[in-house]
């Protein structure tokens, strides 16, 4: 039995569309996202761009691969009549929290000990910030929606990269031209819309 994914059967989803609509999905998300705050405070504390850049990349693709997995194994896993109205729920579920603002204190991150580096450090933070944040739960539905692990995976990766090198390199200086709430409420009517075709097919 194949399910369709926005029209088309699973295996003839195109790639590219399932990389284009991760990526910019969890862009949207992560303006304003705890992990971009933290992003912020690690800039300003420590001034080394590079191996925080390197950090979020390493900590986002460790993530976002377990996420993609766990995506993938639902959908295998379960029956696709309820596997279709769990992707519902969870669409329609993040449009909802994409609206509820995050905060980060500075004192909640962690100095790097003796010899771990800005490295670890911010792999290591990044890494359990997004364990249950918004682009990880975003990642199990794309993938579980989309049944292409690569192109989700590196879809939400770029996405994150995309919100945070800017507010890396740039700071305080990016993060306060940025119009938050339009920005989340973009996000907010793209996951609808994703909610809504995935109930289109729950309905089918």
């Amino acid at each position: 039995m194949h399910r369709a994914v926005i029209g088309l059967p699973v295996q003839e989803i195109p790639v590219l569309e399932a990389f284009l609509v991760s990526s910019s999905v969890v862009a949207l998300a992560e303006i304003g996202d705890k992990t971009q705050l933290l992003s912020l405070i690690l800039a300003a504390r420590y001034r080394r761009p590079v191996p925080i850049v390197l950090g979020v990349l390493a900590a986002t693709l460790a993530n976002h691969a377990g996420a993609g997995a766990v995506g993938i194994w639902l959908a295998g896993a379960l029956n696709p009549k309820i596997m279709d109205w769990l992707v519902v729920a969870s669409f329609i579920g993040m449009a909802g929290w994409i609206l509820v603002p995050d905060r980060l204190d500075a004192n909640e991150v962690a100095a790097p000990k003796d010899g771990f580096g800005v490295f670890g450090a911010t792999a290591v933070a990044f890494f359990l910030a997004e364990m249950g944040d918004k682009t990880q739960v975003a990642t199990v539905a794309l993938a579980a929606r989309f049944h292409a692990f690569y192109a989700v995976v590196g879809g939400t990766t770029l996405g994150m990269l995309v919100a945070n090198v800017p507010a890396i390199y740039l700071g305080q200086r990016f993060a306060k031209r940025l119009p938050t709430r339009s920005v989340h409420g973009i996000a907010c009517v793209i996951f609808l819309v994703l909610g809504g075709l995935a109930l289109r097919n729950a309905l089918q």
